[in-house]
């Protein structure tokens, strides 16, 4: 029998009412953030959610750690449904769920000290006393590599890496089984990154962590994903292994995110898949598959019927009416090297980790 997933997500939909009028009485409309999404993650498993800015992803997180309320779905936590159960009860299986938020500047309160600040989730679920509490935030800070007296240090006193550095260990501090990682590396550096990078997937490792990812960059989601899912306005076209869907995307959208990356080898790059047009508004989103207005391969079909999420193999599934005969991505001859800001930003983070690594031996 196979062991229960930390977390099972199963037709999650999150609706945003719009209304008008001088005291907003009047009904107009539905933002649909969120629409039917479903996928799980197992113990110890990284899946990374990625997609354009708007398209849901941080929504998702905020509904999966019940900091909004879903308008329907299951959302159930090793074994246990937590979608409806009320607020002393998410109270109390929050110690459990915890979050890196995206902005280290922004997500820590400048008027507490770091030692409060990881003393306070202590505090809350009133886990241990005062000396046992002392020596918990002496050993979260070693564990994310910084020291003991920067427990008396303010927020301001730190870079933005050992900002996120005390973000991970304020998630880490009542030891939950699954975080939830809103873009934890975006407002970093290159450098910066490899080693927030590396430290959680060391974390992972150590304290048998579950993580929903949340990214954009494609490049930082190989190193840490095992498995990715593809979010396209508010929701899934394609979830699959991090090797598979790196090497054989099925879905047009998820191609045209993979195109988009610059090749290590300098001998070879992907045809470039562009895009026609912006992402559709999610207060009107278009009929049938909501890609087939950008869609190069879209058909009469697109528009009129909702694709469903399906197999394409065993734990591949895609939402695309026919992607069993899409072309494959065309990989070609380059005449000369990558080019562009994302290429430099890609090497300089293989370099990175590549230090990070030989400093480990």
């Amino acid at each position: 029998m196979s062991e229960t997933p930390v977390l099972e997500v199963n037709g999650l939909v999150k609706h945003f009412p719009v209304a008008r009028g001088v005291l907003r009485r009047k009904l107009i409309g539905l933002v649909r953030a969120v629409e039917d999404v479903s996928f799980e993650i197992a113990r110890g498993e990284t899946l990374a959610l990625v997609g354009e800015s708007g398209c849901g992803k941080s929504t998702t997180g905020r509904l999966v750690l019940r900091l909004m309320n879903p308008t329907s779905g299951s959302i159930r936590f090793k074994g246990e449904e937590i979608a409806n159960v009320d607020k002393d009860a998410m109270r109390r299986m929050r110690r459990h769920l915890q979050i890196i938020f995206q902005d280290p500047y922004a997500s820590l309160n400048p008027r507490m000290t770091v030692g409060d600040i990881l003393r306070e989730p202590l505090n809350v679920h009133e886990i241990g006393d005062g000396a046992s509490r002392a020596a918990r935030v002496r050993e979260l800070l070693d564990v994310v590599g910084l020291q003991a007296e920067h427990a008396a240090r303010y927020p301001h006193q730190f870079s933005g890496g050992q900002r996120q550095r005390i973000g991970i260990a304020r998630a880490l501090a009542v030891n939950p089984d699954l975080i939830v990682c809103d873009e934890p590396v975006s407002a970093l550096d290159v450098s910066i990154q490899a080693q927030i990078v590396n430290l959680l997937q060391n974390l992972q490792q150590r304290f048998g962590l579950s993580y929903l990812f949340i990214a954009h960059d494609l490049a930082v989601v190989k190193h840490i994903s095992d498995r990715v899912a593809v979010m396209y306005l508010g929701k899934l076209v394609e979830i699959a292994d991090k090797k598979t869907i790196y090497a054989k995307p099925l879905h047009p959208y998820t191609q045209a995110l993979m195109a988009a990356i610059p090749k290590t080898d300098p001998n070879l790059r992907a045809k470039r898949v562009m895009l026609q047009g912006d992402v559709p508004n999610p207060f009107n989103p278009p009929t049938g598959c909501r890609f087939h207005t950008r869609c190069p391969h879209a058909q009469a079909r697109c528009s009129a019927e909702e694709p469903v999420l399906r197999e394409a193999a065993s734990g591949h599934r895609v939402a695309c009416h026919f992607f069993e005969t899409l072309p494959p991505p065309v990989i070609v001859a380059r005449s000369g090297p990558p080019q562009g800001k994302f290429a430099e930003r890609l090497a300089a983070f293989e370099a990175a980790k590549q230090k990070q690594e030989a400093m480990k031996v």
